[in-house]
């Protein structure tokens, strides 16, 4: 896997030296002296990752690490801060800067690989949804990428997994004060608590008795409901190969013991941030997808989803040997409701259309918004008796009662006409629509408010 690191040093000898350890592992290098030149390169989009010295005049480290998180346009991109400093109290201010890891002078190379490495596949995945979620802003979904940006990291629920006592009650003690925290000792009774449990981060101990650490977290990224779950490491000193192979793995982050109880809080805190931002991503993606395939008046599917699913649906009731039955429906004259009333009225008219004729219809039957007052029902199982006896009593619903327009000032009397068709043993989706619209046709041909079935 290769990608694109920016090298931000003031130092050219460490630029170089960086350069080398990278390209030597086929990864393309860029280089910036100072923050507001990385912080440019950032923004055009020219970087995956961003390997940040902490101790540059001017502009530091941690100051250019805070400008390019706050930013929504480069948010996303990983950030590694390469210091001397090795204290806890100055990884935590990188961390709550929004730094996702750190890398202490002289930079050990297999280290730096494998986070780099860890780090290229989480942005390759996040900007898959990037991509997908800017096409879903052009359509006009509601972006909510600048509230998860700005995310706290906290009021997660978390599942520790460590069989010390001593050393749960440390950890929980640390993080209950902003966070829900369940603890397991159990490593595979861990794994279900996870798939079952709706958690946002499992912490889990390379210490476990018994038991590989590193074999839950594979289990973890393998199940389906947990493959996007975030871990983070609890690792002694001795377990750094470990660790490099948990990165690997998928592992997120880790933390070495002893733990320092505001470097663990600032580490969930930017696993939370993290994850809710992937969510938010996922969420505009879904909701493109929904825009694409669902009607917003009505809130029924439309017409590209009836298009995308009748060839199935007709080859099921092919295989199966049953009857599929289409319903087309017009409303009556609804051009003069518009002109009449104005088109809230219409809108009004169209949604309470919809409901009334859902009520009547099954939950297994799929109805759709075609456009404009056009609407059609798909019954599956359904013979051409069973569903003229089903329009006729859709067509009486709509006639029984007036439409309430202008929130329920005003009553309109709407009607509909209706055309059905049944499957026959060479039907397409093409010819069972034309066959259902031409039994319509002579509905709306025949005086209107009134039930057409097909006589083939």
């Amino acid at each position: 896997m290769t990608a694109r690191v920016l090298v931000v040093d003031d130092i050219l000898t460490n630029i170089k030296l960086l350069e080398a350890r990278l390209m030597a592992e086929y990864f393309d290098v860029l280089q910036a002296t100072n923050g507001p030149q990385a912080i440019a390169i950032c923004e055009q989009g020219q970087c995956d990752i961003v390997l940040l010295d902490v101790m540059m005049p001017g502009m530091d480290g941690f100051e250019a690490c805070k400008i390019i998180k706050s930013n929504p346009a480069t948010a996303h991109i990983p950030v590694v801060m390469v210091t001397a400093l090795d204290q806890p109290a100055d990884r935590v201010r990188g961390l709550d800067a929004g730094a996702d890891d750190f890398l202490t002078k002289p930079v050990d190379e297999v280290a730096l690989i494998a986070r780099v490495r860890s780090l290229a596949r989480l942005k390759m995945s996040v900007d898959e949804l990037r991509t997908r979620a800017m096409t879903s802003a052009a359509l006009g979904v509601p972006n909510s990428l600048a509230q998860a940006i700005h995310d706290e990291g906290i009021n997660g629920r978390i599942l520790l997994v460590e069989d010390r006592a001593s050393a749960a009650e440390t950890i929980h003690r640390s993080l209950s004060a902003q966070h829900e925290i369940d603890v397991e000792s159990g490593p595979q009774e861990a794994v279900f608590r996870s798939a079952e449990g709706n958690y946002d981060l499992v912490i889990v101990s390379l210490g476990l008795k018994n038991y590989d650490g590193l074999r839950l977290c594979s289990q973890l990224r393998t199940l389906e409901r947990t493959r996007q779950l975030p871990i983070l490491l609890l690792a002694d000193l001795e377990d750094r190969q470990k660790v490099l192979r948990g990165l690997d793995l998928g592992v997120n982050d880790y933390l070495a013991r002893p733990i320092d109880r505001n470097e663990l809080l600032a580490r969930v805190r930017t696993q939370l941030k993290r994850k809710r931002y992937a969510e938010a991503l996922r969420e505009d993606v879904q909701a493109s997808i929904e825009m694409a395939l669902i009607d917003a008046l009505t809130g029924l599917n439309n017409r590209r989803y009836l298009e995308t699913h009748l060839a199935s649906m007709l080859e099921q009731s092919t295989t199966r040997g049953r009857p599929l039955s289409m319903m087309i429906l017009d409303i009556d004259h609804f051009k003069a409701v518009n002109d009449t009333w104005g088109h809230e009225a219409g809108d009004d008219v169209l949604r309470g259309f919809a409901q009334r004729v859902k009520r009547v219809i099954r939950n297994s039957d799929l109805m759709c918004r075609l456009g404009g007052e056009e609407f059609v029902v798909i019954m599956p199982e359904t013979t051409l008796d069973v569903a003229s006896v089903v329009a006729e009593r859709v067509r009486g619903s709509v006639q029984a009662e007036p439409f309430r327009i202008e929130n329920g000032a005003r009553n309109v009397p709407v009607t509909v006409s209706i055309g059905l068709a049944h499957t026959l043993h060479d039907s397409s989706p093409d010819t069972l629509f034309r066959r259902a619209d031409k039994a319509l046709y002579r509905s709306k041909n025949d005086g209107r408010n009134r039930v057409t079935a097909d006589a083939a």
